[in-house]
């Protein structure tokens, strides 16, 4: 019985219950679904929303975290990075004693296929991997001339998660149809080769007529070498004009030692023309053809004697001893 029972209920839950109807109601008509014209028309001016979003095919992920002991600067110009890229993931960071080969384990760990990783060394240099994990290749930047967008605070703004326009380099596009990303193509990532480095800059497409303004961050990649397998492997490529930052500080204590010795060498040889006997010229004749006479002036003869300057200090000083005799003379009188 219970079992029947449950059927029942089932079958009464499972149909629809038809709405009552009043006595009133029943001689009304139905009423019309016609859309007023005033809702057609603002129909009409509505923008239409963005196009279904298709397959999300390109599945590339992007690894971008850091060794210990980076400062501040690097973390937020990592920070930038995740923002501008919303197909990264993030990572704690790595002790500078583990091999680089442990990224490889940490990106498919994370399920990432590229990888940026920062290492910093001795608290002043910043070198930058870029590398296709797990197979490689791999580059090795030293960055330089690093601005965050909390430090340049430019005018420049675009849509969070959009994908940009790349110049150079496909590792930093957002994949189509990610589903962090907006279906909206408005700033520019610029890869630029100059003085034998690459700069980084970020621009937002404003007008049609393709008028830029700079967002931020800006940074300068100074390649170092190219390897063929995932940090790293044989050699591909090696920068010929790249000088070290260790080779580059020896040449600025170079320079300054030298300045310094100079200065100390005009000084010694100052110091020895000082103490050199000073040579005696013969008087040369030519020498007051133009000199002209000076004007003699007329002796003036004084006939009356000068007044006596009057010493003031002597006089006040005599006034002074009248003045302690009269006191002494009238103390000794009212002494007696």
């Amino acid at each position: 019985m219970a079992a029947i029972k449950r059927k029942r209920r089932g079958d009464l839950s499972g149909q629809a219950k038809k709405p009552k109807r009043n006595k009133k109601d029943a001689g009304l008509p139905a009423k019309s679904s016609v859309v007023p014209e005033e809702m057609e028309e603002a129909e009409k001016d509505r923008i239409p929303g963005p196009v279904c979003k298709g397959k999300w095919k390109n599945k590339e992920r992007i690894l971008i975290f850091s060794s210990r002991g980076i400062n501040f600067r690097t973390r937020h110009l990592m920070q930038d990075l995740r923002t501008l890229m919303p197909h990264s993931k993030a990572d704690t960071k790595m002790d500078r004693k583990d091999k680089l080969f442990v990224i490889n384990e940490v990106c498919e760990m994370k399920n990432c296929n590229k990888c940026v990783y920062f290492e910093a060394k001795k608290k002043q240099d910043l070198y930058m991997w870029l590398s296709n994990s797990p197979h490689g290749p791999s580059a090795k930047f030293l960055v330089q001339n690093i601005h965050t967008l909390a430090e340049l605070k430019m005018t420049g703004n675009c849509l969070k998660g959009s994908r940009p326009v790349l110049s150079f380099d496909p590792i930093f596009s957002t994949p189509r149809y990610h589903p962090k990303s907006q279906p909206f193509v408005d700033h520019v990532f610029t890869f630029t080769i100059l003085d034998n480095r690459i700069w980084f800059r970020n621009f937002q497409i404003i007008d049609e007529d393709a008028q830029l303004v700079e967002i931020g961050p800006r940074f300068v990649l100074n390649l170092i070498k190219i390897f063929q397998g995932s940090f790293g492997g044989p050699t591909l490529y090696e920068n010929p004009h790249y000088q070290s930052p260790n080779m580059h500080r020896r040449i600025v204590r170079s320079i300054t030692a030298a300045k310094y010795k100079e200065k100390q060498q005009v000084k010694d040889v100052q110091k020895l023309r000082k103490k050199e006997p000073k040579t005696v010229l013969p008087h040369d004749p030519t020498e007051d053809v133009f000199v002209t006479p000076a004007e003699e002036k007329p002796v003036e003869i004084q006939w009356v004697k000068p007044e006596p300057k009057v010493d003031l200090k002597a006089r006040k000083k005599r006034i002074y001893k009248r003045q302690r005799k009269l006191k002494q003379k009238m103390n000794s009188g009212n002494a007696k």
